[in-house]
């Protein structure tokens, strides 16, 4: 039994998953590798299954696609950003990806996006928006009714500064469980996680030795995440940027959106 258990999570760990609600379904949840599940979170409204009993209609299609890479024989990249837009560093991580014709993620925070509008309206062609909640409160803390509010709102902000309308959904600190999975179900979002983060903080002065790190560990379908909001160690890492860039290039990589990359998924 204890085996099952074990090739279960292995098998879970290994890439997409989609998530069934249904009657008779357990508890389910999710939480990147990062910021593992925590038994002591306070989930309100109990499981998944229990968070609108006997409302499917409350549910969407009644499913939810969870991604962390794509399995592929390609060498694409999809770089990703969270927790912007914001005045310091937004701007900064657009010109790079200007200068280097490079397309990615921007999971932005609604109430961001509401407040600095400015810094990316006509600067997004090419790249793509999700949704990264109102403001980075923890969903799973919240009843279904909340996460959906939070979540709607944030969805029709997003819309308003940067006329594209979400589909992908990544919700703060990698915390899927409880009522984030309900409501993201109701959006008809997917939700997209991460294989591979910016290793801040590791080269605090060295941004080359964190390109090289980063580029050393890339496989084929990787998502990789950053930030355009942050600290300093989170400032050091967009400074290899550049590098990153150019030496996945020169490897051989191409770079993706979110949504280009699951599009070419495997089965």
């Amino acid at each position: 039994m204890a085996g099952l258990k074990h090739s279960r999570r292995r098998d879970l760990l290994r890439g997409g998953v989609l998530v069934t609600f249904g009657a008779g379904l357990g508890v389910v949840g999710f939480a990147e590798a990062a910021d593992v599940a925590d038994r002591k979170l306070p989930i309100r409204g109990g499981a998944a299954s229990a968070v609108v009993p006997g409302r499917p209609d409350l549910l969407g299609a009644g499913r939810l696609e969870v991604n962390w890479f794509v399995r592929t024989d390609r060498k694409l990249v999809a770089l990703t950003f969270d927790d912007g837009p914001g005045p310091r560093w937004t701007p900064m991580v657009l010109d790079i990806l200007h200068q280097h014709h490079v397309p990615a993620t921007f999971f932005m925070v609604g109430e961001r996006a509401r407040r600095h509008a400015a810094l990316v309206q006509g600067r997004l062609a090419g790249h793509e928006v999700g949704s990264h909640s109102w403001a980075h409160h923890d969903l799973a803390r919240m009843s279904f009714e909340q996460a959906y509010q939070d979540l709607a709102r944030t969805h029709r902000e997003l819309v308003a500064v940067t006329g594209q309308e979400p589909r992908l959904l990544r919700p703060p600190y990698g915390h899927l469980a409880g009522s984030t999975t309900a409501a993201a179900a109701r959006l008809g979002y997917q939700v997209v996680l991460w294989s591979q983060q910016m290793r801040e903080g590791e080269f605090p002065d060295d941004p080359g030795g964190h390109a090289r790190r980063i580029v050393a560990d890339i496989q084929p379908g990787t998502i990789l995440l950053a930030h355009d909001v942050g600290d300093h160690q989170r400032l050091v890492s967009l400074h290899g940027l550049p590098e990153i860039i150019d030496q996945l290039r020169a490897h051989g990589y191409e770079f993706v959106t979110v949504s280009q990359l699951l599009a070419v998924r495997q089965p």
